[in-house]
């Protein structure tokens, strides 16, 4: 069983620090060997890129572009009348995906539009949603690139989120039926959605590209109080065979630095050198 691998969100994690690049040096100094941003689309792709160069990190996923964040836009892929900006988005990705040598993009559901019934609504976005998946393995595969679904709780984060289970996810990347369109388990949402992580786990790893991990209910670090026993879900992982990354996409409590005593006791227990240590 190979010990997990870790990376950092920089979107989430040193906040202390005032931009991508900063944080990106932060990460590698810290002892990560990989890292993921949100929306890198602030930075030109050269300056991250170079910023991850140097601080000796892999950049293993971005997401799409979220859209009009003024309007209340949080991903377009699912969004009926948005398949232009979607697709307009997905090139941009691409773009800045094949800048940092990340071969994963997060293609963003999107929100059910304000005021619509989701029930009324669902089938239709599932439609648009299926059509621009098509589109978008197709346009991933030329690049060979990886696009990841991702449910988002609907009961805590985002009321108005179309994909918020796994079992959704599943269903539609079965008819979408595109190799290079994986599940991005975020272990966070999971477990205020459904529970059953032992079940879904084992279930779902399968088709699982990429794992992110916070506590529940406050989204701290792995090792804060909380509902999830993250030694035994990281032991499952391991024995379940996960090869891929586990992103740290929580809020940390105080320091960053400070906050990554479970992930550097994790590291000691795997008799893993730290960078800088």
């Amino acid at each position: 069983m190979a010990p997990l691998r870790f990376s950092a969100n920089v979107s989430w994690l040193f906040p202390e620090l005032p931009g991508l690049p900063a944080r990106l040096r932060a990460a590698g100094s810290s002892g990560f060997e990989a890292a993921e941003v949100a929306w890198p689309y602030v930075e030109p792709p050269e300056v991250l890129a170079r910023a991850a160069q140097e601080a000796g990190l892999q950049l293993v996923l971005i997401n799409t572009p979220p859209g009009d964040r003024e309007k209340g836009e949080m991903g377009l892929g699912a969004v009926p009348g948005r398949q232009a900006a979607f697709r307009e988005g997905l090139e941009q990705a691409v773009l800045y995906a094949k800048a940092l040598g990340c071969s994963r993009i997060h293609l963003m559901a999107g929100r059910v539009p304000r005021g619509a019934d989701r029930a009324a609504v669902r089938g239709e976005m599932e439609t648009v949603f299926l059509e621009n998946l098509r589109h978008a393995a197709g346009v991933l595969a030329r690049e060979n690139l990886v696009g990841l679904l991702e449910p988002i709780n609907t009961r805590v984060t985002d009321p108005q989120y179309f994909l918020d289970s796994p079992q959704q996810a599943a269903a539609i990347l079965q008819k979408v039926g595109r190799p290079n369109l994986q599940l991005q388990m975020d272990i966070f949402h999971w477990q205020i959605m459904d529970g059953n992580l032992t079940g879904n786990i084992r279930e779902f790893l399968p088709i699982v590209g990429h794992v992110q991990v916070a506590q529940v209910p406050g989204r701290g670090d792995p090792g804060s109080p909380g509902e999830l026993n993250f030694s035994y879900l990281f032991q499952l992982l391991e024995d379940e065979g996960y090869k891929g990354f586990v992103g740290c996409e929580y809020q940390p409590q105080g320091d960053t630095v400070e906050g990554l005593s479970w992930l550097r006791s994790y590291w000691d227990r795997q008799g893993r050198s730290q960078a800088g240590q």
